[in-house]
């Protein structure tokens, strides 16, 4: 089994994605170096599953995202939370989710946000002579203005505030949740959301002051639920028995596409070859019969502590990278992420008590990357902490859904699901460079192991902030139904 294993990651993580970047060589673009602070684009993808792209699955459409993939920095130990809000909230702020009270999610009648008193990056960037733009889905509170996009740095803000929305009619539960800046917008029933956001990105681009430099944070509602995606995407996978695995596949191409618009707009505007390109699933896919996103070949789903719903399929793309065409191997977390893009747009100094560090010379050079260790994150209302140290990873308590690893249907590959039984306080250690599915737990046999790393969890959980809760009278006051049909802030 051992074997079988390290055989398909080998040529899934490794081997594909460098013949088939050899494949594309002659296709590079031509590298332009600027002493300019450079223009970055995060692009966020929700829901993502390792499988659910071309350069780690060949039945995958997505050519906008694997050539930028293969002619930049595929990112293969790039890591995020187990689920939406928590990662965005790492991402802005640079510091673990459970010490923001954020480890668990934030639901849309949350009387709070990222606390106020932190800086986000798009305010950083500001400070560093940025403009900064976002565009759609936030999942970081809303109660009141001040927590809002707006709220937090971003000159520019087209998009919505919750968890999810109806794709077409943009309406979440009772409400209409889709805002310009502060206002609503209710004139976009029938826009697909993946035209729609990659539209505003572009409108954005184009009416960009080319004196400054600037920050496009491009947060797609894709491939989240509601699955939802024009016909003719569908159509493009129709050896594709399984309907629901379908429309998450034409979800994914959709979003492609919308890539490619910005990446069009992004030459066509001359700002192509000064720009910075990350991009990145915010969790692993859910699975299951409803949602059908994969995470194949590692283990476990979106909610859990397993890699099948931390490991970030990811990459960044950019002329100011040194050295392109390759797989990094280093370790890198989502808290990384405000540090490095802080220090590309020339920042000195940062707060000493973010848990983020600067890994730039690691994703621009292939530098050892100065990160050794990580929490997968620390939740105390089902005890659950996840650690990583160099390449063990410790679970303990409830690592929560079935930890399995499901082939996707396309594949066609002649494999049992394979399931981790999993106990209410169990302990999981694994060896990740050996086993990176995590099939073999190490715990009975390095009870030396595991008490080490237990004891960094321990020291971890010493700066806990406890999980926020909305309260049910809380929920009545953020009902649509008082702000005219709109999910609106004005309520905290």
């Amino acid at each position: 089994m051992r074997l079988i294993t390290i055989l398909i990651l080998s040529s899934v993580f490794t081997c594909s994605c460098i013949l088939w970047y050899a494949s594309f060589l002659h296709e590079h673009d031509t590298v332009v170096r600027s002493t300019k602070k450079p223009n970055i684009v995060f692009i966020l993808a929700d829901d993502l599953g390792w499988g659910d792209v071309g350069y780690l699955n060949p039945h995958v459409i997505t050519p906008t995202i694997d050539k930028l993939a293969r002619l930049g920095v595929i990112l293969n130990q790039s890591y995020v939370l187990q689920s939406c809000s928590p990662s965005r909230a790492a991402i802005m702020t640079g510091y673990y989710p459970y010490r923001l009270g954020l480890q668990g999610g934030m639901s849309r009648n949350a009387p709070t946000g990222v606390p106020l008193n932190l800086m986000l990056l798009p305010r950083k960037l500001k400070q560093l002579g940025y403009s900064t733009y976002m565009v759609g889905k936030w999942h970081l509170g809303f109660c009141k203005k001040e927590y809002t996009p707006n709220g937090r740095g971003f000159d520019q803000f087209y998009g919505f505030y919750g968890a999810a929305a109806d794709h077409y009619t943009h309406v979440a539960k009772s409400g209409i949740d889709l805002h310009d800046d502060m206002k609503p917008d209710r004139t976009q029933n029938g826009n697909y959301s993946t035209y729609l956001f990659s539209g505003k990105a572009v409108e954005f681009i184009a009416t960009h002051d080319k004196s400054k430099p600037f920050f496009l944070y491009l947060a797609f509602q894709n491939v989240h639920s509601p699955f939802q995606v024009p016909e003719k995407y569908t159509d493009m996978y129709p050896s594709v028995a399984n309907n629901n695995r379908r429309i998450k596949l034409g979800m994914i191409t959709a979003m492609d596409d919308g890539i490619a618009k910005v990446v069009n707009a992004l030459r066509r505007h001359g700002l192509w070859d000064n720009t910075l390109i990350v991009f990145s699933s915010d969790n692993g896919a859910p699975q299951g019969e409803g949602s059908q996103g994969s995470n194949w070949p590692l283990r476990g789903t979106k909610g859990s502590l397993f890699e099948g719903g931390t490991r970030a399929v990811g990459f960044i793309h950019g002329s100011m990278l040194e050295k392109t065409g390759y797989v990094n191997n280093q370790l890198i977390h989502a808290v990384d992420w405000y540090p490095t893009l802080s220090a590309v747009a020339g920042a000195k100094t940062l707060d000493s008590e973010m848990d983020g560090l600067n890994v730039w010379n690691t994703l621009r050079k292939n530098d050892p990357s100065p990160r050794k260790e990580f929490v997968y994150n620390i939740l105390e209302r089902i005890p659950t902490a996840g650690i990583r140290v160099r390449n063990y990873k410790l679970i303990v308590g409830n690592p929560h859904f079935p930890a399995c690893r499901v082939p996707p249907p396309e594949r066609n590959i002649n494999f049992e699901v394979e399931c981790t039984t999993l106990i209410h306080n169990g302990v999981y250690l694994y060896d990740l460079k050996d086993d990176p599915t995590e099939s073999f737990n190490l715990a009975e046999k390095m009870p030396q192991r595991v008490k080490e790393m237990n004891t960094r969890i321990e020291e971890y959980k010493k700066k806990l902030v406890p999980t926020l809760d909305p309260g049910i009278s809380v929920a009545q006051l953020a009902d649509p139904q008082n702000f005219g049909g709109v999910w609106a802030p004005g309520w905290c």
